[in-house]
């Protein structure tokens, strides 16, 4: 993709190593995947429900596992995310971005690794599954945070958007390992997929500790010969060049303009345009969830299984195939067609798909072969307009939203949201759909056709074009235009080196004003 997006002229130094920093980085989303998509094989397996079933069994009198404990299995690793991510914040910003996600995998993800490896009972594995959470949960917040504070800004989308590619790989992952082990008859049917979580930490750890920290947290917490340092070799420059001297110097300029206006807290990140900012973050990650992906991920095995389809555990590889291969043209559109185009696009595509699958599940039933195909093939449709546009554009975007001083901070929020949602999808679902329950089947497309018509509007109202802007821009963008739709019109003007001290606590729109009848004075 690096390719493909020509590096800009007036850019100078070398852009690959921060790329491949970036990407590499990215691989904490193999972890996130990994994870959540092992559940929706396992709960499936006839080996792991005869042990951990609690003696509960379906119509046929096999073993099976009741609403309420499919629920609590597959929802726990949410709750546990969702916490997480609201104390990664404090992580980040104490230990730095580097070291917050050497801590969160090595520490706190491996625990519930090893705790979901030795269950034989349900209490052990789904404690596993919580910490386990807890740990995807700091990471899937850290992430974005240090490839946003790193990569270079006419590429930060798609480096950004390699997260959502990495988590589509490991999903892919755990439905190919899931298929290879769903017939055994032993406990290797479950701990093989649950065990090789450790070598993706180990990997991910391992590649951190030779990573530099990002050059933002450096300055915000006063370290400024280091923060140099690393912009150096981020852009393969000495300290000393020019650009890496203008590029410290807005940013740190950025930095102390912004602390001027307030102190960091979890309150500034109510106020103002941060508060716009924070309430669009939170309902695009929530808007991510709505749109029914992960009750496709989660629950599409044992779903498809009881809908009669054939071969329920192909289908899940094929969605997943689909899933990994489609998120590679968002990877490039993101920076073609910008933010708010492609969340727009993919929004209205995904609304079309789920109300035909709804339809034609309701209309024709699912246990008839050519409404199960249709229904299979808008699947795999909803899923390209997901992995190329929404799938990675969220974490996109909410990774450059926020000013440094509160950027953890909002950025775990809007995490938060993100599992907050999957918990109660995860959780949710099986009363749903279950035909002891409320018994939806195809009919809960419908539900998430509907999200994705909500979407629409969303994004044309609240989303702003920040392609191509350097994170201190998007923070005077914010300040100059009210209008999202009018956001692509937007130039940046403000240069906060050139701001003098009284003007410390004017507004972007007066900074703005000021500096530009400063340089009429001075004939630019």
């Amino acid at each position: 993709m690096a390719v493909l997006i020509k590096k800009p002229d007036d850019e100078p130094g070398s852009a690959w190593v921060a790329i491949v920093i970036g990407v590499f980085v990215a691989f904490g989303g193999i972890l996130f995947g990994y994870d959540t998509g092992t559940i929706s094989g396992i709960i499936a397996m006839p080996f792991w429900l005869r042990g951990f079933n609690r003696g509960y069994t379906n119509a046929g009198g096999e073993p099976a596992l009741n609403p309420s404990d499919e629920s609590l299995i597959v929802s726990i690793l949410s709750l546990g995310t969702f916490l997480g991510a609201l104390t990664a914040a404090p992580c980040a910003d104490f230990f730095g971005r580097r070291l917050g996600l050497i801590l969160s995998t090595a520490i706190v993800f491996n625990l519930g690794v090893l705790l979901q490896t030795i269950a034989v009972d349900q209490p052990l594995f789904i404690a596993g599954r919580f910490f386990a959470g807890y740990g995807v949960g700091l990471i899937s917040a850290q992430i974005p945070l240090y490839q946003s504070e790193t990569a270079p800004k006419w590429i930060r989308g798609t480096i950004v958007g390699s997260y959502q590619l990495a988590i589509t790989i490991g999903l892919f992952l755990a439905a190919i390992v899931n298929n290879g082990t769903k017939d055994r008859n032993d406990s290797g049917s479950y701990r093989i997929p649950v065990a090789l979580q450790f070598l993706w930490a180990i990997i991910l750890c391992v590649g951190l500790c030779f990573l530099p920290e990002t050059p933002r947290w450096l300055i915000m917490k006063g370290k400024d010969e280091k923060a140099a340092r690393s912009f150096s070799r981020l852009r393969r420059l000495d300290p000393t060049h020019p650009s890496i001297v203008d590029e410290f110097n807005e940013v740190k300029a950025n930095h102390d303009y912004e602390v001027t206006l307030g102190k960091a807290s979890y309150a500034q990140c109510f106020k103002g345009t941060v508060g716009k900012r924070l309430f669009t973050g939170c309902a695009l990650q929530a808007l991510q969830q709505l749109s029914g992906v992960n009750f496709i991920f989660y629950y599409g095995t044992s779903y498809f299984e009881r809908a009669g389809f054939q071969n329920p555990f192909i289908i899940q590889v094929i969605t997943n195939t689909v899933n990994v291969v489609s998120t590679l043209p968002g990877l490039y559109l993101v920076e073609k067609l910008g933010r708010r185009g492609l969340l727009l696009l993919g929004a209205i595509g995904m609304c079309v798909c789920q109300f035909i699958v709804a339809i034609v599940g309701t209309v024709a039933g699912t246990t008839d072969l050519p409404a199960q195909r249709a229904g299979i093939a808008f699947t795999c449709f909803y899923i390209y307009f997901f992995a190329s546009s929404w799938g990675p554009v969220a974490w996109v975007v909410t990774g450059e939203l926020f000013p440094l001083k509160v950027r953890a901070r909002a950025l775990s929020m809007t995490t938060a949201t993100n599992w907050l949602f999957n918990f109660a999808i995860a959780y949710s679902t099986p009363y749903l759909v279950n035909e002891d329950a409320a018994n939806l089947q195809a009919r809960v497309f419908f539900i998430w056709g509907s999200c994705c018509l909500i979407a629409i509007f969303f994004v044309w109202t609240l989303i702003y074009e920040t392609k191509g802007l350097s994170l201190e821009q998007v923070d005077e963008l914010y300040g100059i235009v009210s209008k999202a739709w009018k956001s692509k019109a937007f130039r940046p003007k403000v240069s906060f080196r050139e701001v003098e001290a009284g003007e410390r606590r004017l507004s972007y729109r007066e900074l703005s004003v000021a500096q530009e009848r400063r340089h009429s004075k001075a004939g630019f």
